[in-house]
């Protein structure tokens, strides 16, 4: 085993659940597990977004909300992996976000311009993009489970 620390996990920001009308606007919890910290929540720790996903914190740029607790185990992260990388710890691995980058087929004249269009073709995922046997099968579960408008008709019998 080599003789270097291991870098401390980043932590999970609390964020508050969303009182759902089916419980009469009731929070079931009283916080879950969120996508990201905000950016209110990495700025009142003096870091940019860029330099918090560098240094593997999670940032969800759609939240607004800012918690104390998150602040609180921003601030005590950062003091850990103050002390790891003093010891010779590596850097953690950053957050960066991905981006999925659809290729065109030459092939193919229309895959779906959307989102939409490409989900429903079974074109969304990368694992499945260019097989038909994954539409083949997600058909036939399909009329099996009597969801689409084919297996609504049926020309006798049954």
């Amino acid at each position: 085993m080599s003789g270097k620390t291991p870098v401390p996990l980043p932590p999970q920001p609390q964020v508050s659940p969303v009182p759902l009308k089916r419980y009469g606007g009731i929070v079931a919890k009283s916080a879950r597990t969120g996508r990201g910290f905000s950016l209110g929540e990495i700025k009142a720790i003096n870091l940019s977004e860029r330099e918090a996903r560098l240094l593997g914190i999670r940032v969800d740029t759609r939240r607004k909300t800012v918690h104390e607790e998150n602040i609180k185990t921003l601030k005590e992260y950062l003091s850990n992996l103050k002390k790891q990388l003093e010891e010779g710890a590596n850097l953690p691995k950053p957050a960066l976000p991905t981006f999925v980058v659809s290729k065109s087929d030459p092939s193919r004249v229309f895959k779906g311009k959307t989102s939409a269009g490409r989900r429903g073709r079974g074109l969304q995922s990368l694992k499945y993009r260019y097989t038909h046997h994954y539409k083949w099968k997600k058909k036939k579960r399909e009329r099996l489970l009597k969801k689409r408008h084919e297996a609504a008709r049926t020309k006798g019998g049954d």
